[in-house]
């Protein structure tokens, strides 16, 4: 039996939210994680770039939003790293070969409909068992098919959470149209977006 049991959220977090936060200590308490490192994507190959404010700058709203959480490490394994990012490398780097600990890969149902199409899921669920938090539209057992259809379903986990339909697209949409948005977000992000400009609405 593992020692301990990690916990890796992995997002664009652009920009992280408070359902960011809610998943992450829901995921924790649920999951009985020890640990978590939230890791923002570098290269996100599969979202809209056109509002990307970058690798460094969703690095430093991750910061932001989450440092100063007990047991909550922001790591910049996929910023630091050329090229694409890939859970499967992130999880080689993350996960722990011998067993003394369990590693958990948390994300949204959203992301969930999309894991037959990332690089080697079969790999990342050899790796870690997965946490899903619910979204908006996505029934549990539309969720439960694709894994199945990989043979991993019963590595995944539902992490029951209070509805809070708040997205990053949500934000960016209202930053860009000059509608309130701070109350979405951790006191810090909105801050950093406002002083920044960081989505470039001057």
């Amino acid at each position: 039996m593992a020692e301990r049991s990690t916990g890796v959220f992995g997002s664009a977090f652009n920009p992280p939210h408070l359902a960011h936060l809610i998943f992450l200590a829901e995921a924790r308490w649920q999951l009985g994680l020890d640990e978590i490192f939230v890791v923002p994507t570098g290269d996100p190959y599969h979202k809209d770039s056109d509002s990307d404010p970058g690798p460094e700058t969703r690095l430093r709203l991750a910061r932001a939003a989450f440092e100063g959480i007990d047991g909550v490490e922001v790591s910049d394994t996929e910023v630091q790293r050329d090229g694409p990012s890939y859970t499967c490398d992130t999880l080689e780097e993350i996960a722990d070969p011998f067993g003394k600990y369990e590693t958990h890969f948390l994300m949204g149902a959203d992301a969930a409909m999309s894991f037959a199409g990332w690089k080697q899921p079969e790999r990342i669920l050899e790796m870690a068992r997965i946490g899903i938090a619910p979204r908006p539209g996505i029934e549990r057992d539309e969720v439960q098919a694709v894994f199945d259809g990989l043979g991993g379903g019963d590595r995944i986990d539902f992490v029951e959470m209070p509805r809070v339909d708040i997205s990053s697209t949500l934000i960016r949409e209202r930053i860009k149209a000059k509608e309130p948005f701070r109350h979405l977000v951790p006191t810090k992000v909105g801050q950093m977006i406002e002083n920044e400009d960081t989505y470039g609405t001057e």
